[in-house]
């Protein structure tokens, strides 16, 4: 329902400045007709009325874009109180059954284990918020160290099939000649950690049922490192491909409905890129085709 009335918010505004800047033409062409006669006069209306289009359009402009910034940030209010309630409640309760309850050893072991996953699910989202102010803070992550990308991204391939519970043939990795010079980057490890992190699971998120992930790391010349991690999954539509990458934008689909998250995951691998000197993009060929994210960063030359 907010989505809704935030959608016909912004229609009736649209709307309003449209016919504003309609009025405004009729009225001012009425007005240069009836004073033609009159260069001066006809000078600065011309002047004038091109200040109050232009005021409109800006007007009409921004609050569009603060609408759908606040609709993005209800969207991620919703998404966060939904990742932090729903492990609090599983939480409690299970500490609930086994306070009032004797159970066997084996389904206590149980709970102590689904207690301990909802805590590390607690966290991750704790973590992830933390991340995207830090990523933001141009002045955070400044010391950077000699980085050896490639024993980096198989470190978090590695804990990334433990999370998911992958078969090592889900999450495949390949790595191109590095002309002998290895496949080093400078910068902060820890970043780097986080941003290669969050492809991964972007990734197997969007995989769908079946995951089939192949990661390829390149160095196609000199100056870049280029990672590429391509999955098979449900595929970004062109409208979609423009806007991933911003603060708490998530693709929209009822296919995507058991896909939790913030938000924020290739918001921060896109600030971790550009504070490294790199980029990141995205290729896909539309919905249930698959995706390719690719981030490349400036090599190390020792």
């Amino acid at each position: 329902m907010r989505i809704s009335s935030r959608r016909g918010t912004i229609v009736f505004f649209l709307c309003l400045g449209i016919g504003l800047v309609a009025l405004a033409v009729a009225l001012n062409v009425g007005w240069i007709i009836l004073n033609w006669r009159e260069g001066v006069l006809l000078f600065f209306g011309i002047v004038f009325f091109a200040l109050i289009i232009a005021g409109m359009v800006v007007n009409t402009i921004f609050l569009v874009r603060e609408l759908r910034r606040s609709e993005q940030h209800d969207s991620f209010i919703n998404a966060v109180t939904h990742e932090l309630k729903t492990p609090v409640a599983s939480i409690r309760l299970h500490l609930e059954t086994l306070q009032r309850r004797e159970l066997p050893e084996t389904q206590k072991q149980d709970f102590y284990r689904l207690m301990l996953s909802d805590t590390d699910r607690l966290t991750e989202t704790v973590e992830q918020v933390l991340r995207a102010g830090r990523a933001g803070d141009k002045k955070a992550g400044r010391e950077k160290t000699e980085v050896d990308f490639a024993q980096l991204v198989r470190d978090c391939m590695e804990a990334t099939r433990a999370r998911y519970h992958l078969q090592p043939e889900a999450l495949r990795y390949e790595e191109a000649s590095s002309n002998g010079d290895g496949l080093r980057v400078r910068g902060s490890a820890e970043d780097l950690r986080t941003a290669v992190s969050n492809v991964l699971d972007n990734a197997i998120k969007y995989s769908g049922e079946t995951v089939d992930v192949r990661v390829l790391l390149e160095a196609p010349d000199d100056d870049r490192i280029v990672l590429r991690v391509q999955d098979q999954g449900v595929g970004i539509s062109p409208d979609d491909m423009k806007r991933i990458f911003k603060r708490f934008y998530r693709v929209t689909h009822r296919s995507l409905a058991h896909v939790k998250g913030t938000g924020l995951g290739l918001f921060i691998v896109k600030a971790i890129a550009l504070k490294h000197g790199g980029k990141v993009f995205a290729e896909s060929d539309g919905e249930g085709q698959g995706t390719t994210i690719i981030l490349e960063l400036p090599r190390f030359a020792a």
